[in-house]
């Protein structure tokens, strides 16, 4: 699968390098190259700054820009002050959590670690989090109270894999209708997530890829919540998604039939297999004569 890939991500990291700088990184190189080509201000309003993952809170100057342009608001309404030991108590949980993503799949840590670059938690009681098309890097977070390890670790995997495909409807487009248009009632799919619900095209193909990961992730770690949960709601919203394959580009369809093979065998050896073989990092688009 393309959108689990390591070498797909990389490879896609290095075109979006090329497009902003004309130049192709050295593989060493790739990390620090995305970083500064991310960092350009028409790409994201604040550069990235650091080598790891920055963390900041509700007073920091990613959540003023949020709060200013109405971004992720049902993640910032009813955030409140956070003091010194509550934010030292999520570090040590966020850590945990990276620890735990590179135990679970070494390749699907560097994913993480190539693509977020600033992580906002917040105690606003949204328990989930947040990422953005034109944020690239940024992810917002509000922990559940009860969150373990793994619930931190399956949070910043399920929005870096929303970072990784907004990377690749960058470089090749997903859809062949912009986003405002796929919120169409004739051109909505069922929510694999948001169980029984129709979502806007793009937010409900989305929502069925970022199951992938996390069914993984429990799976590994013994458990079966997730599994139990999305194996019925996930293989419905793939039926749904294939009415609306006209909607999608070539590239769309690949990640498409990808997902819905997914979706019909549940193979979690074949998504270990995929994540890091280099038979899914490359990506040729047809080109008519």
């Amino acid at each position: 699968m393309h959108f689990m890939n390591i070498g797909h991500t990389y490879e896609n990291a290095a075109r979006l390098i090329h497009a902003v700088s004309q130049e192709y990184p050295d593989p060493e190189g790739l990390h620090a190259a995305y970083r500064a080509a991310i960092s350009s201000p028409q790409l994201r309003p604040m550069p990235v700054e650091g080598e790891k993952i920055t963390i900041s809170y509700e007073d920091g100057a990613w959540a003023d820009f949020c709060n200013g342009n109405g971004v992720f608001e049902h993640i910032f309404k009813g955030a409140g002050p956070t003091a010194g030991l509550t934010r030292e108590s999520w570090g040590t949980k966020v850590a945990a959590a990276l620890g735990l993503i590179k135990e679970i799949s070494p390749d699907l840590h560097r994913m993480v670690d190539l693509l977020v670059t600033d992580l906002v938690i917040l105690n606003s009681g949204a328990d989930g989090g947040g990422s953005a098309s034109h944020i690239p890097g940024v992810v917002v977070m509000s922990p559940g109270e009860r969150w373990e390890p793994l619930d931190y670790a399956m949070c910043i995997v399920h929005e870096g894999m929303h970072l990784n495909l907004f990377l690749g409807d960058k470089m090749y487009g997903t859809f062949t209708l912009p986003s405002t248009d796929l919120e169409a009632e004739d051109r909505r799919a069922l929510s694999a997530v948001k169980i029984g619900q129709k979502r806007p095209l793009d937010k409900a193909f989305h929502a069925a890829i970022v199951t992938v990961p996390l069914m993984f992730m429990e799976h590994r770690q013994g458990r079966t919540a997730l599994v139990d949960l999305y194996t019925t709601s996930l293989r419905d919203a793939c039926r749904d998604l294939k009415k609306q394959r006209p909607y999608f580009t070539e590239y769309g369809r690949m990640l498409l039939d990808e997902l819905c093979g997914f979706g019909e065998a549940i193979d979690f050896d074949h998504v270990a297999h995929t994540i890091s073989s280099p038979d899914y990092a490359g990506y040729r688009p047809t080109v008519a004569a």
